[in-house]
């Protein structure tokens, strides 16, 4: 039998209800701020996916020093290498939601759900963007003992000799993208030979051993000022302060190479907002700095900074156009 209470009754219930919500919600509010306004109060740890001594490891030093230097607490960098940057990448997405376990991750990020068949995370549903810190960018480059002083002459020379070796710094990275899709674009046939990091690719440009790679420009640029690497072009929309008199791709014709390669800060999904707001403007204020330019452009890279919304539309961008590069390419991860 189902018995109606008097309409009093439940006016009465019904206000009660939306009082204790609007407590709860004030409650969780409030909550909220006081753990930012706590925030940092312990160690936070910056994890690095990749082996110490690399582009992003000197980089994440750099943030935790800034930071510890700002917030007067301790930043400790702990690299967890693995899986093209899975293992650390995973690692974080299944930390704690609390502000204390950071993650300075590259492109590799996005790149991999087009890449690989399963991964242990999703980058949208298990990480929040925090800001995108900086662009790294790709230079083709050819050892001093080869003769092509511009892309043209490079294709010109694979057309009439197919087959010829090109290196990567590893399997399924933007180098190994950015070749397969010259060879596209271009109609050339090339060997791809990965290495395992930008270090063993280039002792093997220097030794003559491929005649071509596109190279970060972090590890490239030393020996490009020392004349033993010829910079033919370079990845992105614009011209690099680094080198001015070097063209883009897109400069020359060959379409698709706009997009480029970046190193951002991550922390695990439902992280508090204000906490993530708090990292994220103190992160930016450092990237803008004269130190931070200072010591980002010492590594070659281009400081970003921005807002975790900024992050988040530059990934969600980068996710297709990655997944239209990998599709033309037919490059597949390990």
């Amino acid at each position: 039998m189902n018995y109606l209470l008097p309409v009093s009754v439940t006016r009465a219930v019904t206000a009660a209800a939306l009082l204790a919500s609007i407590a709860m919600t004030a409650v969780f509010g409030a909550s909220q701020a006081v753990a930012a306004d706590a925030y940092p109060s312990r160690r936070i740890t910056l994890v690095i996916p990749y082996p110490a001594g690399g582009a992003t490891d000197v980089l994440g030093r750099l943030l935790a020093n800034k930071l510890s230097e700002s917030w007067k607490t301790t930043v400790v960098v702990e690299n967890k290498s693995g899986g093209g940057g899975v293992v650390g990448n995973d690692f974080v997405a299944k930390a704690q939601p609390d502000g204390y376990t950071v993650l300075l991750a590259i492109t590799q990020i996005i790149q991999a759900p087009s890449l690989v068949p399963k991964l242990p995370y999703d980058v949208f549903k298990d990480l929040t963007p925090v800001t995108q810190v900086a662009l790294s960018t790709i230079v083709l480059v050819v050892p001093e003992q080869q003769p092509f002083k511009s892309v043209k002459e490079l294709v010109d020379y694979a057309k009439a000799n197919p087959g010829k070796p090109y290196g990567t710094f590893g399997n399924a990275t933007t180098s190994h993208l950015y070749g397969e899709l010259l060879k596209k674009v271009a109609n050339i046939d090339m060997t791809h030979i990965p290495y395992r990091g930008s270090a063993p690719l280039t002792n093997d440009l220097l030794n003559n051993t491929v005649i071509t790679a596109f190279q970060d420009l972090t590890t490239a640029h030393a020996q490009i000022k020392a004349g033993k690497f010829r910079a033919l072009a370079v990845g992105g929309e614009q011209r690099r302060k680094a080198m001015p008199d070097v063209p883009t791709m897109g400069e020359l014709g060959y379409p698709g190479f706009e997009i480029e390669g970046w190193l951002g800060v991550f922390v695990p999904a439902a992280t508090p907002k204000d906490i993530v707001k708090k990292l994220s403007d103190e992160l930016a204020r450092i990237v803008a700095s004269p130190e931070g330019i200072a010591g980002i452009e010492t590594l070659s890279l281009v400081p970003v900074g921005g807002s975790p919304e900024d992050f988040d539309k530059a990934l969600r961008r980068d996710l297709d156009k990655w997944a239209d590069v990998v599709k033309q390419t037919g490059v597949k991860g390990e």
